[in-house]
């Protein structure tokens, strides 16, 4: 009885102390036997560290996708190429950073190594780097070259530096990989003055011994945290989370502070095991989910997106670079749903941020300024309010305006859980918009009008919600004038199925948007009715949400009679479909003669046994 109560007094205790503990830097681990209601007071008082602050303040950050890649026309490289293929014509760094800057970025990032293991930085741990290319007879350095630059014209700087290297012979020995990915961080934590990102995917792939390397993130973090102790850490790393797509699109509820443990803490397992979620679930907050967890964290998303079909250059992709109506609508979904905005924007094989994308980089900079600059409430300051609580703001006069802006004071958490938007139009209240989270900054878009004042009313929030900041804009429509992209040089209209599944006719039927799917990995064989001169093929996903059957390896056929079949030699896998699922171009680097092909699926992207196919065209060029 005496230990019992003894027991009851510290746990009452523990949960006392928590509970009067003001704020909770990053982390907050939840008292056992904590209550549902405590949870959430204890979660409404977790906070950004000034690392994590001052990136979410940024709201545009650049990634700069450059390497062997760009001059092979590869996404992923095998780590088999020839360094000498690196060597940019006319590599200016310089002009790379004054287009960033001047379209508004606040930081560049760089893929200082990819999967390939290529390093454009002269790394002492390989020859497989800048220093074995022709580029500047091997004394070049991307990675200094792009430091200075950020340096002079005053933008952050981030590196790249993927864990999965298909070069390394150690690759798959964890003890040793471990140690050569140390020292390759270490030098560039070391030699390149402040870093202010450091970004790492969770790429894990098989090494040369055909098995998968176990990454010691502990030891990596520390590294981090010792040599460049203000860079905060992405994605597999514990300041900064993916959002969960590559496709440019926050979620409309998105919670800072989370229940979701940052895969790289040896706790992270367990805890997302016993929710049963990941970071691409849509639910990482809501009071049900915070009741279910031991802890909570600040761990904020980064929305990463190409301004191109690719993340490295591509020449054939000159003609599809994003719209300004897709870039807005991205920041819109991005930076307008409390996430950073990470655009990439792949340097050309000159070493150039090519015309095109500077172009509508700048387009995009522009629409961005005129949208934001008129701020149309006649006064704006900050306020306070619980469940219930309503805030007028008074608008300028005759002011026409669709969007509406919030921001809360993060440094005193995030609480804002439902609110309702409303205009005095003609005297009386109308509906504009509703939200969930607000966090550092929460958009509503809706059709223009004209109005006296804006009513804010919190329907739910946790504890009292801080508003810091509001604004009320005018976003001018934009016309979508991008070219539709060609998925195939040759006609379809002339194709038939010729397997004798007539189901699979609407993956050949020229419309993206209808789906062909089925039971089993499914070969689809076409016949294309006259010989043309096979250089490629392109393979479209379905275009909705649903990827399941989605083809990740693959094997490709050809034949002139539909008997007899010569395989195509290509990388037989879609290189990150499952996280990018665009329209996948293949260019096997020669002509086969044939009227028939075969796409053999031999992986779908998960592993099941199942197949869909959007649109599957044939390239000639």
């Amino acid at each position: 009885m005496k230990h019992l109560l003894l027991t009851s007094l510290f746990v009452a205790s523990s949960i006392t102390g928590a509970m009067a503990q003001k704020y909770f830097e990053k982390q907050v681990v939840f008292p056992t036997n904590a209550t549902a209601a405590e949870k959430i007071d204890m979660a409404s008082r977790v906070v950004p560290t000034k690392q994590q602050l001052e990136w979410q303040r940024m709201e545009l950050t650049a990634f700069l996708h450059f390497g062997v890649n760009t001059f092979t026309g590869n996404e992923w490289g095998n780590g088999k190429e020839d360094p000498s293929i690196f060597n940019p014509s006319d590599l200016d760094c310089e002009q790379w950073v004054r287009t960033l800057k001047n379209a508004g970025f606040k930081m560049a990032i760089i893929t200082a190594k990819h999967h390939d293991g290529f390093c454009l930085w002269p790394s002492k741990t390989t020859k497989h780097s800048v220093a074995s290319s022709k580029w500047k007879d091997g004394k070049g350095d991307v990675v200094r070259e792009l430091r200075n630059a950020c340096k002079k014209y005053g933008l952050k700087f981030g590196v790249y530096l993927s864990p999965w290297d298909r070069n390394a012979e150690c690759y798959g020995d964890t003890p040793a990989y471990n140690r050569f990915f140390i020292e390759q961080l270490t030098e560039l934590l070391t030699n390149y003055g402040e870093v202010h990102e450091v970004w790492f995917d969770g790429a894990n792939g098989e090494g040369p011994n055909g098995k998968k390397q176990e990454y010691d993130w502990d030891s990596v973090l520390s590294t981090i945290h010792r040599l460049q102790p203000k860079a905060v850490t992405a994605i597999m790393g514990d300041d900064v989370r993916w959002v969960g797509n590559e496709r440019g699109l926050g979620r409309e509820t998105e919670w800072s502070a989370t229940v979701l443990t940052p895969s790289s803490l040896p706790q992270a397992a367990k805890n997302n095991t016993a929710l049963n979620i990941d970071g691409m679930k849509n639910d990482l907050g809501s009071r049900e989910m915070v009741a279910k967890a031991t802890e909570m964290h600040w761990y904020p998303s980064e929305v990463d997106v190409s301004i191109r079909p690719g993340w490295f250059y591509h020449a054939s992709q000159d003609n599809q670079v994003k719209s300004l109506k897709n870039l807005s609508d991205i920041y819109f979904q991005s930076a307008g749903y409390n996430s950073v905005l990470l655009l990439n924007i792949p340097p050309d094989q000159r070493g150039h941020i090519h015309e095109n994308d500077s172009i509508r980089l700048c387009e995009f900079s522009a629409y961005l300024k005129e949208t934001f600059s008129q701020n149309y409430l006649a006064k704006n300051k900050a306020w306070t309010g619980t469940n219930g609580k309503t805030y007028e703001y008074a608008v300028k006069k005759g002011a026409t305006v669709n969007a509406f802006m919030l921001q809360e004071d993060i440094t005193k958490g995030q609480r804002m859980e439902d609110f309702l938007v409303e205009a005095l139009i003609n005297g009386k209240w109308t509906y504009l918009g509703e939200g969930t989270t607000v966090g550092y900054k929460r958009l509503i878009q809706f059709s223009d009008c004209t109005p006296e004042r804006i009513r804010v009313t919190i329907r739910s929030c946790r504890g009292t919600a801080n508003i810091a900041n509001a604004g009320l804009y005018y976003a001018k429509p934009i016309a979508d004038n991008s070219e539709k992209l060609k998925l195939s040089d040759v006609d379809v209209k002339e194709w038939k199925i010729a397997n004798g599944n007539n189901a699979m006719q609407s993956a050949i039927d020229g419309n993206i948007k209808t789906v062909y799917r089925g039971d089993g990995l499914q070969a689809l064989t076409v016949d294309m009715g006259k010989d043309v001169s096979v250089k490629g093929f392109c393979y479209a996903p379905a275009a909705d949400d649903n990827l399941k059957g989605t083809i990740y390896k693959y094997e490709f056929y050809v034949s002139n009679d539909g008997n007899s079949w010569t395989k195509c030699e290509a990388s037989n896998e879609f290189s990150n479909i499952m996280h990018n699922p665009i329209p996948y171009f293949v260019r096997f680097g020669k002509a086969y003669n044939a009227r028939y092909f075969k796409l053999v699926p031999t992986a779908e992207i998960n592993g099941q046994q199942c197949t869909s196919i959007g649109e599957v065209g044939i390239l000639t060029k």
